[in-house]
């Protein structure tokens, strides 16, 4: 047998792996467990590891809010001294719709004839159909500043002799002449549309943006207008529509005349010919005038309709429901972009087989409009019920702003160089002279027929400019050397 102290040192199999003895007071533990095992052992009993956790990504770094696309009408006002000018137009523009109201109300109040009063203003509205024209033609040659401002001054004086007048029972003819002076009145629109024309040449999107915009500030304004000067008269006193129109007058002129960095420049004499005798423009003239048939005679027949009800004072709210309609409309059609515009920096030629974009929208418009006015007529004829035609008024002004916008872009195409202000003027003038028609018969109408007989006028008023917008187009047309080219002008 081998000596002991030469034996294996490893532990026998039977072995216990743990040995407990004791020493005095002390429990001793002997563990014979290869380390390896007691480690795995030891292992074993432990708790489970946990899977390490993956990171969380780091949360990402807050960025400010990215602004959104600003919109069509944002990016008008944005170019530089839009927004002046804007302001300074819409105070200006403000008291062409108060001017006729607030004289008719005050000549009625204190001079007690509502004939006298209509005849007064009947005779403003031809003095301006003469002298408008003529104050554009002296705005194109010299500039917007030198001549708006006198001009304007000169319309208030005679806004305050027409004062002086009815308040101090002055002759009657004293009020006509009085009265013929406000006529130097300035085309504050056609002003505005031709500092967007200068400032916006090129961008075909931005100027059929701002032409909207125009046609539906005109609408608030004879939305607002007629409202604020009854209201002044009724309350305040009878002048009163009067002096705020002639003060509202004066101030826009000034601020707007102040903003001399978009004014166009004056284009001095030029050798081309009248606006009046342009290629294509007796034609939409004449559709100016049936326009103007189709506002003045629903005006007149609806104020009727209302008194015929029982409620004439609800007439100017109707009418406001029409305007309205016109204004969403128009600033509608001008976020909607044309994507039939031709590129910046082209000139296409315009032939009968290739009109304008303009061109081919315009017929339709009126055609629109033609059909929506049937729903005033069937509304009044059919159910005679006061609410029922506000609602169709809404409907149908819908049609009135696309058409009056589509129809001022094709003035402005038409207009020779250098007279844009003369052109725009002479379609107001036609819209004048339309409203006078359309009043004067809407008013026999209603009063030898009946009021619901009388919204038959506007339809057949609007046909006729469908049908005169048909003929021409079916004629076709040439652009000529006199004719504006259609880059750098609005397109709607």
């Amino acid at each position: 047998m081998p000596d002991a102290h030469k034996e294996s040192p490893r532990t026998p199999r039977n072995a216990p792996e743990t040995l407990y003895t004791t020493t005095a007071d002390t429990l001793i533990a002997v563990d014979f467990t290869p380390r390896t095992a007691r480690a795995a052992r030891r292992d074993a009993h432990a708790q489970p590891a946990r899977t390490p956790r993956t990171p969380k990504p780091p949360r990402p770094t807050r960025t400010p809010h990215t602004p959104r696309t600003p919109g069509p009408y944002r990016r008008l006002l944005s170019h530089p001294g839009a927004r002046a000018f804007t302001a300074g137009n819409l105070v200006a523009r403000l008291p062409s719709g108060m001017f006729s109201v607030s004289a008719v109300m005050m000549i009625a109040e204190l001079r007690g004839s509502y004939a006298l009063a209509g005849a007064v203003t009947a005779t403003g509205l031809a003095a301006t159909a003469v002298v408008a024209p003529w104050t554009a033609r002296l705005v194109d040659r010299h500039g917007q500043a030198r001549i708006a401002v006198p001009a304007a001054l000169f319309a208030a004086l005679g806004s305050l002799a027409l004062v002086l007048c009815v308040r101090h029972d002055a002759p009657a003819w004293t009020l006509f002449a009085a009265y013929a002076a406000t006529a130097t009145t300035p085309n504050t629109g056609g002003m505005s549309r031709a500092r967007w024309a200068h400032l916006l040449a090129g961008d075909e999107e931005a100027l059929h943006t701002a032409n909207s915009f125009e046609q539906s500030v005109d609408e608030l304004c004879f939305l607002l207008g007629p409202l604020l000067a009854a209201l002044l008269c009724a309350n305040v006193f009878p002048e009163a529509g009067t002096l705020t129109g002639a003060a509202l007058l004066v101030t826009g002129i000034l601020l707007f005349a102040a903003q001399r960095s978009t004014e166009p420049p004056p284009h001095g004499r030029t050798t081309t010919g009248s606006p009046l005798t342009a290629p294509g423009m007796p034609p939409l003239l004449v559709v100016c005038l049936c326009l103007g048939t189709v506002f003045g005679a629903t005006e007149v027949v609806t104020v009727a309709f209302a008194d015929e009800a029982g409620h004439r004072a609800a007439a100017g709210l109707v009418l406001g429901l029409q305007a309205g309609g016109s204004a969403v409309a128009g600033l509608v059609f001008g976020a909607l972009a044309s994507r039939a515009e031709p590129a910046s920096g082209t000139e296409p030629t315009t032939t009968p087989a290739n009109p304008s974009p303009a061109e081919r929208r315009y017929p339709w418009c009126i055609a629109a409009m033609t059909t929506l006015l049937t729903l005033p007529l069937l509304a009044a004829s059919l159910t005679g019920s006061l609410p029922l035609l506000a609602l169709a008024l809404l409907v149908a002004g819908a049609a009135t702003a696309p058409t009056m916008i589509t129809g001022m872009t094709l003035i402005q195409q038409r207009t020779p160089e250098g007279r844009l202000n003369e052109g725009m003027t002479l379609a107001v003038t036609g819209l004048l002279a339309g409203i006078a028609a359309g009043s004067a018969t809407g008013g026999w109408t209603a009063e030898h027929a009946s009021p619901a007989t009388g919204f038959a006028l506007p339809v057949a008023a609007a046909g006729t400019a469908l049908l005169v917008s048909l003929l021409r187009r079916g004629r076709g047309r040439r652009r000529t050397p006199h004719e504006r080219p259609q880059h750098g002008r609005p397109n709607s």
